[in-house]
């Protein structure tokens, strides 16, 4: 049977609803997993009767993290920010974390798993780290606009088995403080964190560019999907054998 795998859903403030990106559930559908999308709360027993259902957890992109969940004033270069969210996921990842679970962030999904663990954000690449490096594309985003580099022995290494990959880039913040039980994964030409995990755990970790957006162009996207959809896999049998 399929593996289930809670997505954090997106916010439209204007429109005051919740929406999804297509991507997301393709590529989690593509790699063998059932994604369902979770309901934005931090009522507790909603989380928990709804975590109860999933297999793996994906933090998807969205608005930024609040400069306040990471012990920082909010500058006026900081966007829109979800407090409700930053609340379920916190809720969500300490569920997660506590039982092994599988996480993979993405975007804003790695900037939360560095600062709930953590670790600090800047609130605007382009005003506080001023680089050369296109971290904020136009369209279409299923294209590579800069390169970063693998770090040798560690899960992303692991999973693509190679030293270099291009990526898409569409984000103005990004990790400054590397959270202390984070290890950098990859980094771009300007020493940009990219992407980062937690070694003592089965699979959580984060990356900055977007697999939902490249994943039917990039064959790399659909090997961290399916990596992720794996542990998922192996995380449901666990569950399902500990019960009989």
């Amino acid at each position: 049977m399929r593996p289930t795998i809670g997505l954090t859903p997106l916010y439209d403030e204007e429109k005051q609803s919740f929406w999804m990106l297509p991507g997301y559930l393709e590529i989690l559908e593509q790699c063998g997993a059932a994604p369902m999308i979770l309901p934005l709360t931090a009522n507790t027993e909603v989380l928990e009767a709804c975590f109860a259902l999933c297999d793996g957890l994906l933090l998807t992109g969205g608005q930024d993290v609040a400069p306040s969940f990471y012990g920082a004033e909010m500058q006026e270069t900081c966007g829109a920010v979800c407090p409700s969210r930053d609340a379920m996921e916190a809720e969500l990842l300490r569920r997660a974390l506590a039982m092994n679970c599988p996480v993979l962030g993405v975007c804003r999904g790695l900037q939360f798993l560095n600062a709930a663990l953590g670790g600090t954000l800047y609130q605007d690449l382009p005003t506080e780290r001023r680089s050369t490096v296109e971290h904020h594309m136009a369209p279409p985003y299923d294209r590579a606009v800069h390169k970063v580099t693998v770090v040798a022995d560690t899960l992303l290494s692991e999973i693509l088995q190679k030293k270099e990959l291009g990526v898409n880039s569409y984000h103005h913040q990004g990790i400054s403080k590397l959270a202390p039980a984070l290890r950098e994964m990859a980094h771009a030409a300007d020493g940009l964190i990219e992407a980062a995990y937690l070694p003592e755990k089965r699979f959580v970790a984060g990356v900055q560019w977007h697999p939902e957006f490249a994943f039917r162009k990039d064959p790399d996207s659909v090997k961290l999907a399916q990596a992720f959809v794996n542990a998922c896999a192996e995380n449901r049998q666990k569950k399902y054998c500990s019960r009989y």
